[in-house]
């Protein structure tokens, strides 16, 4: 138990010397209310992180990320799918190219997948 409160508040001492340091670096004091504001939540969450083990939120909070991160990641699939399906890459992208196995000159039942490409031109 004791273990846990020295390492809760070494932790917080930590966060507070680089919050500090990174304040002092930082060239213009416009954003210092931004990096102020959002250190202060860290903050909050790291003041409450032994009450949030206590109930047990903690793995409640971390199973919220995953499934956001999880979601974000999908749209970007999608959104990566839907602009191959607009430029017509996704019957190059699917093609396979049966492969020999180079003993018995059969072809094998795993193929491999080999995409060209043709010159690329950037710009006008």
């Amino acid at each position: 138990m004791l273990d846990q409160i020295c390492e809760w508040l070494g932790n917080i001492a930590v966060f507070l010397v680089v919050i500090t340091a990174v304040m002092h670096a930082v060239p213009g004091k416009d954003y210092v209310k931004y990096i102020r504001f959002f250190s202060g939540l860290i903050l909050i969450l790291l003041l409450f992180t032994p009450v949030l083990k206590l109930f047990g939120m903690e793995d409640r909070f971390r199973e919220i990320y995953s499934g956001a991160e999880y979601e974000m990641r999908r749209r970007e699939i999608q959104k990566a799918e839907e602009i191959y399906e607009e430029a017509g890459l996704t019957d190059i992208l699917s093609e396979q190219i049966p492969v020999s196995d180079g003993s018995s000159g059969v072809e094998s039942a795993e193929a491999e997948t080999r995409i060209e490409v043709g010159e690329i031109e950037i710009g006008e």
